[in-house]
């Protein structure tokens, strides 16, 4: 029985054990997710496709660069083959040291640019942040390259994930120090390579994140969907292409879901408001979108780029 997620549909094949991974079956759907809220209305025809193509290529690029990932084959246009590993269930408890063949709760986060929807300008804002925290020494501009990429940390098992530091990430996740620095190392290598490869596609990579998960032997390795417009923020020509537009959209009408507020009051989930539906013609325009990124992306098809400006542009027209 399939297990539902935001974007994901999780088959499992074999089920981990406490020392050996299992096998699992992702399905993409045409499902999207903002403001944590889960599933939202509106599926976007031919995402999960898109999006798989793109998860697919990359795994590909990064096994090619020596970065060890979960992928094992791809089933079909909208699903992959990967090795599954256990999901903690540790009510906040730290990982024992020495685990192996498990999912981390800690993810890693790089930025290579702070965008008008970077988490960062918000933090700096209401004083949750120092920009010496992440190592700048004042806030660049919007759009400005910055000369190193930022690392940060969050948790990826809370009801709303929270930014923690390095010495946080290392206490929940159990690593040794060499672990800790082969997560932080090979964080820095998948945007590397993202970024390399976005460039010469013609995109650019802004941010992203990269999940991890321990193999049998204590091994990182890189899990979840790297390199997809869920997991990576990518643009062409200062226009996003991804979730950023959705994003953009329900906060430039005032109808974002207040997922934190919610869950620090107590509202119960099936409580909780239900998203406004999108404009008529939005989903289309975004299904464009994300079949050109993928083209783009892939490199499956030529002249796909000018079809990715157009169908980018005119999602962004829709925000105004």
């Amino acid at each position: 029985m399939p297990i539902l997620r935001s974007t994901r549909n999780l088959t499992t094949i074999h089920p981990a054990t406490a020392t050996t991974l299992g096998v699992g079956v992702f399905e993409y759907t045409d499902h999207w997710s903002v403001f944590h809220y889960g599933r939202m209305p509106d599926p976007i025809p031919g995402k999960g496709e898109a999006t798989c193509h793109m998860a697919v290529h990359t795994f590909r690029l990064l096994e090619a660069a020596g970065v060890a990932t979960h992928f094992r084959r791809q089933v079909s246009a909208s699903q992959i083959e990967f090795d599954l590993a256990s999901i903690p269930d540790l009510g906040g408890a730290p990982l024992t040291p020495g685990s192996v063949a498990c999912l981390l709760p800690v993810q890693s986060l790089f930025r290579n640019e702070l965008p008008a929807g970077s988490s960062v300008h918000r933090r700096v804002a209401d004083g949750t942040l120092r920009p010496a925290d992440v190592g700048l020494t004042g806030m660049p501009a919007v759009g400005e390259r910055l000369a190193q990429p930022l690392i940060e940390y969050a948790t990826m098992l809370d009801p709303v994930n929270r930014y923690i530091g390095e010495a946080e990430a290392q206490r929940l996740t159990g690593l040794s120090d060499s672990q800790i620095k082969a997560m932080r190392d090979i964080t820095i290598t998948v945007n590397r390579v993202l970024a390399e490869h976005a460039h010469q596609a013609g995109l650019r990579l802004c941010d992203g994140k990269v999940e991890f998960m321990l193999s049998g032997e204590g091994h990182m390795v890189v899990a979840d969907s790297p390199g997809t417009p869920d997991e990576c923020r990518l643009t062409w020509g200062g226009v996003p292409c991804g979730k950023q537009i959705l994003r953009d959209w329900y906060v430039a009408h005032g109808l974002e879901v207040p997922v934190k507020r919610l869950i620090a009051q107590g509202v119960p989930r099936d409580q909780w408001p239900r998203p406004a539906p999108l404009p008529r013609g939005f989903a289309a325009v975004m299904s464009e979108v994300y079949r050109a990124l993928a083209d783009t992306w892939t490199g499956r098809h030529h002249g796909t780029a000018s079809v990715l400006d157009t169908a980018a542009r005119a999602a962004a027209d829709l925000i105004r």
